[in-house]
């Protein structure tokens, strides 16, 4: 099968680990790339040997007719964007978060149904290497079925320098990191029955809340407290904070330590095994294990458009992601533990019945 042609949207900070991380893959060849700064989109084409720049995402869509459009851009713009590619016929791949509310997300999931064309999201953080080891021994059932698991994310790397943007979100971690680690909280443990959240603002010159703590108890039975937060910003930090797991099980548990450390605890002992990422060139020693994540989450993807493979995080799955989002907001706000109903599980399951 021949090389799939696509287009990259936005020309950003990430979009070049993204760039880089389909340049690690075969059957992939980026064509062209849109950028509404027309200039800043030149230069990252020279960057990556791209022979097409547009300022103008409909001329693009028209004149190069990808096999799909990787959308790389903030999440104000990436709504119009995902539709502007539905309405041309061109299967999407989206950052997260999908969408800047459930209502938008909705539009965005009828759009690209309507229009019969595969919505995809680049969720990466479920690929981390010693996170994939995680869900292994998970299914492999040897702690028993978990009852208890803490995921914890609390970083004091400064993000704030390379994305100066994000301390103007209204709502802040939960939309950045809260997106990965509740996705997850679903990938490891299933879907969550209830849910409470408190948040804080620990530096005030953030607009949105940059701590979070959120408690569900999963349908599978497991209670899952997830810590999430930028609660520091020292001006030099030497690495990127790994996400910690711990699980505990009737039998054992399973702890995600860092330096890509998995130890599962069980009668027979406790066994140890490194299991850090890929050091790709391209990656930034700071950042290398979300890099690294990129180019499995591409290779996943990929797959689903060249109907080779089954896509993980799909628009419709990454949804029900979105929706623990936005409960969490509600619970902080309310002060009082969200249910999860009957109903609301039928339309994160199904989507399609939630658009109005």
């Amino acid at each position: 099968m021949s090389d799939l042609r696509f287009a990259i949207f936005g020309t950003g900070f990430w979009a070049r680990y993204q760039m880089a991380a389909w340049n690690e893959l075969g059957g992939a060849r980026c064509v062209a790339v849109y950028n509404r700064t027309r200039a800043t989109g030149e230069a990252f084409a020279r960057d990556f040997a791209i022979p097409a720049v547009y300022d103008d995402p409909d001329e693009l869509l028209k004149r190069e007719r990808p096999d799909f459009v990787d959308i790389v851009t903030h999440p104000s713009s990436l709504s119009a964007l995902v539709k502007t590619a539905a309405a041309h016929g061109v299967p999407v791949i989206s950052q997260k978060p999908m969408a800047p509310s459930l209502e938008v997300a909705r539009a965005n999931l009828k759009a690209c149904r309507d229009a019969g064309v595969p919505y995809l999201i680049h969720e990466n953080w479920r690929w981390q290497t010693q996170l994939r080891e995680l869900k292994r021994v998970l299914n492999e059932g040897a702690i028993g079925p978990p009852f208890r698991a803490r995921i914890s994310m609390v970083s004091a790397y400064p993000v704030y320098v390379n994305e100066p943007q994000i301390k103007d979100l209204e709502e802040f971690i939960l939309t950045d990191m809260g997106t990965h680690i509740l996705d997850l909280a679903r990938f490891l443990f299933g879907e969550a029955g209830r849910l409470y959240c408190q948040t804080q603002r620990v530096h005030k010159d953030c607009k949105g809340e940059d701590v979070a703590t959120v408690m569900m108890t999963m349908g599978s039975g497991t209670t899952v407290t997830c810590e999430i937060g930028y609660p520091e910003n020292p001006v030099e930090c030497d690495y990127f904070p790994q996400t910690l797991v711990f699980v505990e099980g009737p039998h054992g548990t399973i702890e995600i330590a860092r330096d890509y450390w998995a130890r599962v605890t069980t009668a027979s002992g406790t066994h140890s095994k490194r299991h850090p990422p890929v050091l790709y060139k391209w990656v930034d020693p700071d950042y290398h294990v979300v890099h690294s994540s990129i180019v499995s989450c591409n290779a996943n993807l990929l797959s689903a458009l060249r109907a080779e493979g089954s896509a993980e995080t799909t628009a419709e799955d990454n949804y029900k992601t979105l929706e623990l989002v936005f409960a969490a907001y509600d619970s902080s706000r309310l002060e009082k533990v969200i249910q999860i109903s009957s109903k609301e599980v039928e339309h994160r399951t199904n989507p399609e019945h939630a658009v109005m």
